[in-house]
This record gives structure tokens, C-alpha cells and sequence, in this order.
């Protein structure tokens, strides 16, 4: 089970670069969603999977030392390759708009945070807002995460009513993802309240 996180994360490298080869062929715009959500539910888990599953600090294994970087470039993947598949299936246009705009805010504050590119909290320059104010990098932060989820949430509602499949079924699924985000919502709070575990004891160290 300490494997399971990993599993997870990797798996969804893998469905990203599925999905991004899928945007250039005629596959079904529902097989493409489907891709996506299961993508999405591994990002959901693995973190919990992880914490629930801890390796002994003497046994784990070498390349954990960089998981944060494997979720985050996971998680950048499975977005990526989601607006790609939307931009070339679904909205050529809007996908576009979507794309260009998240990319430019995303890096502003990439570097306004982290002070670097793929940054994270335990990750940054000394000079970087993360260093400087915590508390104000950690609101901008989940500032960007929500953004992030307005507009993913946007593009996969979007490719869902693009579909092929019924309304009845597409005003199904929509009610079902509501449900599942609610309760992700509020199950996973340690992700809604902190950035990361190594970023509680930065804030601590920062306090004192």
C-alpha cells in the first residue's frame, strides 16, 4: 500500500500523455473526458494515499525525495494535455483564450511566489514572497488553486456537453460531479488549508 501513491501519480503521466496523443485523432469527445476524470480522481487520492501509507524514514525509497515535483508535473500534465484535447476537439478558440490565460498568470506568480519555475514551498529562493510573507504567498497560492479549478472545472463541463452521450446522462454526471467535489472539498482539508506538509513547518520556522 506505501506503493499505492506512487502508483497513482504516475499513472497519471501516463493518462495525460494518452489523452494528449488522443487530441490529434477522431476518438470519441466522451472517451477523452472519461481519460480526464480518472485522471483527476488519482490527483484527488494520492496525497491521502500517501499520508495514510507513510514510508519508514529509513526506508524511503530514493526518488520520494523529488515526489512533490512528480505530482506537480502529474498534475500540470493531466491539465495540459485536457485544454489541448479541448482546444483541437472541442473549441480551437476557447481553448486558446484558456490556455494563453492561465499559462501568463500561472508564471507570473510562479515566480512571484517561488521566485522560480515548478517552485514549491520547501523549494524556493531566499528572496521569493514564500521566504519573505508566508501568509500572503500561501492566500495567492490557493488564490491561483482556485482559478485553476474554475477554469479545468470550466473546460470539462464544456467537452461533457460536447459529447456524443444524452442529456439525461450528461445532466447525470454533472449532478455526480458536484456531489464528489463537495465531499473532496471538505474530506481533504488538510489540501485546502495547507500547501503542502513541508510547508507547516516552514510557516512554524518562519514564525519564530
Amino acid at each position: 500500500m506505501r506503493y499505492l501513491a506512487d502508483i497513482l501519480t504516475f499513472s497519471r503521466i501516463i493518462l495525460a500523455i494518452i489523452l494528449f496523443m488522443l487530441s490529434f485523432t477522431r476518438i470519441e469527445i466522451a472517451t477523452g473526458f472519461l481519460i480526464f476524470i480518472i485522471g483527476e480522481l488519482t490527483d484527488a487520492f494520492d496525497g491521502t494515499c500517501a499520508s495514510r501509507w507513510p514510508f519508514p524514514k529509513n526506508k524511503t525509497p530514493k526518488y520520494r525525495k523529488y515526489a512533490a515535483k512528480y505530482d506537480m508535473l502529474a498534475d500540470a500534465l493531466i491539465a495540459f494535455s485536457m485544454i489541448i484535447f479541448f482546444t483541437f476537439r472541442v473549441d480551437f478558440v476557447a481553448g486558446l483564450i484558456i490556455f494563453l490565460t492561465y499559462s501568463v498568470i500561472a508564471l507570473i506568480i510562479e515566480y512571484a511566489v517561488y521566485g522560480k519555475l515548478l517552485g514549491h514551498p520547501d523549494d524556493c529562493t531566499k528572496n521569493s514572497l514564500m521566504r519573505k510573507n508566508f501568509k500572503k504567498a500561501k492566500k495567492i497560492i490557493m488564490a491561483r488553486r482556485m482559478f485553476y479549478l474554475f477554469l479545468i472545472a470550466l473546460v470539462a463541463t464544456w467537452t461533457l456537453y460536447a459529447s456524443g452521450w444524452g442529456l439525461a446522462a450528461k445532466i447525470t454526471i454533472t449532478v455526480i460531479a458536484v456531489i464528489i467535489s463537495i465531499i473532496l472539498w471538505f474530506f481533504l482539508s488538510q489540501r485546502r488549508h495547507h500547501i503542502s506538509r513541508d510547508a507547516v513547518d516552514i510557516e512554524k520556522k518562519l514564525e519564530h
